[in-house]
């Protein structure tokens, strides 16, 4: 079973948390309730089943979160280990090196986490939420930065699964996983030094609501590294897909990243800057032997790789970094 009183515990470090901790760990039941998830069992079961290892060495500050070595594995280990992480296949969000096994995911995580980490206050005992931090790669990365506490959130339990794969190895480490959305954080939080919100912002059908949940998780102060897709344009200019989004039924406003700037300054964000802009490419999110499904070329139109296969522009990612007022 995936024990979530480890993060609990270490939330109490946080007191404006406290009061919320009472009733969580209810809450936590109620969302991971076997009659909504029916897989969460079998994913579960992958995890328990996975071969009790002891990691030697740990590496949270490269391309592949590494946790072990090939000498820490027997070839009977290796190939349980194996089995038990194709279980909770596909895997979007890495790479990772288990005990020289590498997972080739679907996406380049650390090309963003690379293009992301040079604009951002240094991490080094802050404390960090990473909303929508999917099975919660980033999160490592933000440890490996030196977070004193690091938690991240995203509701869905089969990502909850996989961090859990790599939390059973590594020690009693101040990093965290919640099956949570923003809206379900406590209003008027103001705790975290640090709060991310990487590949969220489009999927949420009123995106000033979570602006004003990001600034609410924010101590005043804070600093908000906002990371979503944006159009070519200036001001003023939006997309709404009238369907889908590179196939994508559930993206509702992109925005140029000028207006996305304004955007943040109408929620009440202070030194508001676009620090990256980058357009995906199909080396970054791509279909590999750990996740097997469609990726990004099969939602290109074939013959303008410039357009989504709708005729809308090609999925391209701003960072923008801002600050909750002090």
């Amino acid at each position: 079973m995936i024990d979530l009183t480890p993060a609990l515990t270490d939330l109490e470090t946080l007191p404006r948390l406290r009061p919320w901790l009472k009733t969580l760990p209810q809450e936590l039941d109620s969302l991971l309730c076997t009659e909504k998830f029916g897989n969460l069992p079998r994913w579960e079961n992958a995890v328990d089943n996975l071969p009790p290892l002891s990691p030697l060495t740990f590496d949270f500050n490269t391309g592949s979160v590494r946790i072990g070595t090939p000498a820490d594995i027997t070839g009977g280990e290796l190939a349980q280990l194996t089995e038990g992480l194709r279980e909770l296949h596909p895997w979007r969000k890495g790479p990772f090196d288990l005990f020289g096994l590498h997972l080739s995911t679907e996406w380049r995580s650390d090309w963003k986490w690379g293009r992301v980490s040079p604009h951002i206050t240094p991490l080094k005992g802050r404390t960090v939420l990473d909303v929508g931090c999917g099975n919660g790669y980033h999160c490592w990365r933000m440890h490996g930065e030196g977070a004193r506490l690091v938690l991240g959130i995203d509701p869905n339990p089969h990502l909850l699964a996989q961090f859990h794969v790599f939390k059973r190895y590594t020690e009693n480490r101040a990093v965290h996983l919640l099956p949570l959305r923003s809206e379900d954080l406590p209003k008027n939080l103001e705790t975290f030094d640090t709060v991310f919100s990487m590949g969220v912002l489009y999927h949420r059908r009123s995106p000033f609501d979570h602006l004003l949940e990001l600034k609410s998780a924010l101590r005043p102060g804070g600093e908000l590294i906002l990371e979503t897709l944006v159009i070519p344009g200036e001001a003023h200019e939006v997309l709404v897909p009238r369907d889908r989004y590179a196939r994508m039924r559930n993206v509702w406003f992109l925005p140029s990243a000028p207006e996305l700037e304004r955007w943040l300054e109408r929620a009440g964000f202070r030194n508001v800057r676009t620090v990256d802009v980058n357009q995906t490419s199909t080396q970054e999110q791509r279909t590999t032997p750990w996740m097997t499904y469609q990726s990004l070329a099969d939602f290109l139109d074939p013959t303008d790789p410039d357009r989504t296969v709708e005729g809308y522009p090609a999925p391209t990612r701003a960072v923008v970094v801002a600050n909750k007022p002090s």
